[in-house]
């Protein structure tokens, strides 16, 4: 029975369940409940304008709080710089908005708020979180496109110097490419954090099971899972980063096309 309890399952950490009695809220036939995604997501926003709020002090010897929303600010500043160029400096609320976005949300899926009886929810681990994320910013891109070159923007699909008796083919390549972005944009973010959450509850499982079944399974198995777990705990933390990085990066890298073309 012991061990029945100590079950872990590992998907269930993403399913979206409705709160506060929102179940048949609907309109027009379409469930609008108010979910556990939905509240993690506005208490990211919550926490990211709180962060931005406290760095608006503007005082001469700045404090750490406003430091450190100065350095992310400067931080997204040259990475536009220095993939989009002076251009790019127009991009500096979106790209910042989106990268702390998505850098809060993974943070606070990591927090061990399990201990006080709170489950954090990470909602980028969905793929229609990180689909929308993606659309949106591949909309920019398109809209920027159009709107700076007009038609010429289809150029962006005939790389300079493609040799004549090609340009039957790498236009398809080059178009296919560009569509699969926003696909590709999204699934990485997504699969990258729901594989570590699964890992983290696979392995918790394995130290739930083992110390239920005795001393010595405890600590064969139980105490090296543990380890394993704060490590994967940390490399977690690093993943939140880079993920929320690679996101923007590559979303600078598409504006820089929308911009400069090839």
């Amino acid at each position: 029975m012991a061990a029945e309890q100590g079950r872990v399952d590992p998907m269930h950490q993403f399913s979206i369940e409705p709160l506060f009695g929102t179940d048949h809220w609907s309109i027009a036939g379409y469930n609008i409940a108010f979910t556990n995604s939905a509240l993690w997501m506005a208490i990211t926003v919550v926490a990211l304008l709180v962060f931005v709020w406290g760095g608006m002090k503007r005082e001469l010897v700045p404090g750490r709080w406003q430091m450190a929303v100065e350095s992310m600010t400067g931080f997204v500043d040259n990475l536009l710089a220095a993939n989009v160029g002076p251009a790019g400096k127009k991009y500096v609320p979106y790209i910042f908005s989106l990268f702390m976005f998505i850098l809060f949300a993974n943070v606070l899926g990591l927090l061990p708020l399990g201990l006080l009886g709170v489950h954090p929810f990470t909602f980028t681990s969905h793929f229609s979180v990180t689909g929308v994320l993606a659309i949106l910013s591949f909309s920019i891109v398109l809209i920027v496109g159009f709107w700076r070159h007009g038609l010429h923007f289809f150029s962006l699909f005939v790389p300079h110097g493609t040799p004549i008796w090609l340009l039957w083919l790498i236009p398809f390549i080059e178009l296919i490419s560009f569509l699969v972005r926003p696909f590709s944009l999204a699934l990485r973010l997504f699969v990258a954090m729901m594989a570590g959450h699964v890992l983290l509850e696979v392995l918790s499982s394995f130290v739930i099971s083992s110390a239920n079944s005795g001393p010595l399974w405890g600590s064969v198995v139980g105490i090296p899972s543990f380890i394993l777990m704060v490590a994967i705990c940390a490399l977690e933390v690093l993943v939140a980063g880079i993920q929320a990085y690679v996101f923007a990066l590559l979303t600078s890298l598409y504006l820089n096309d929308a911009e400069n073309l090839h």
